[in-house]
């Protein structure tokens, strides 16, 4: 049985440190994006260093599979791994999927909002006003393409 330091962060007199939630898929994402294309879970693993069971990167790629940040193609008895995501979009993943787990949406979102600083409250306000504006392109040139007569009517 292993000690453990005062602190609880790893064996007595080593340098382990407990990781934050998400790190870990953090690590593993960016050395997926880092490989420019598809990679093994050994690779992964070599790619960060080697420290951790190769068990512990496929349980940490198949929980980021299912959260949709990478793509998996078997290839032989294994599986080749490819970022679909990156570290921002794993964020984004991570909270929507809080947000799925609330009955009120509304009172989570405004208190999400009511919690932020001035700038980034700002910063949210002019992302939202910028989709806005790209979906409103979107309609309008939906619309001028019905009435140029190629709808076949």
């Amino acid at each position: 049985m292993k000690k453990r330091d005062a602190e609880g962060a790893g064996p007595a007199g080593g340098t382990a440190r407990r990781r934050g939630q998400g790190e870990l898929e953090a690590q593993v994402l960016a050395a997926v994006r880092a490989a420019g294309g598809p990679v093994t879970a050994g690779r992964v693993r070599e790619r960060l260093g080697g420290g951790l069971a190769y068990t512990t990167v496929i349980t940490i790629l198949t929980r980021l599979h299912a959260k949709g940040a990478v793509a998996r193609e078997r290839v032989g008895r294994s599986f080749e791994w490819t970022a679909v995501a990156d570290e921002a979009g794993l964020a984004a993943l991570r909270m929507r999927r809080l947000l799925d787990g609330e009955g009120d949406r509304q009172a989570v979102l405004a208190r999400f909002v009511t919690t932020l600083p001035a700038s980034d409250e700002q910063l949210l306000r002019e992302l939202l006003a910028r989709a806005e504006g790209e979906a409103e392109a979107v309609g309008e040139a939906e619309a001028e393409g019905e009435g140029d007569g190629a709808g076949g009517e």
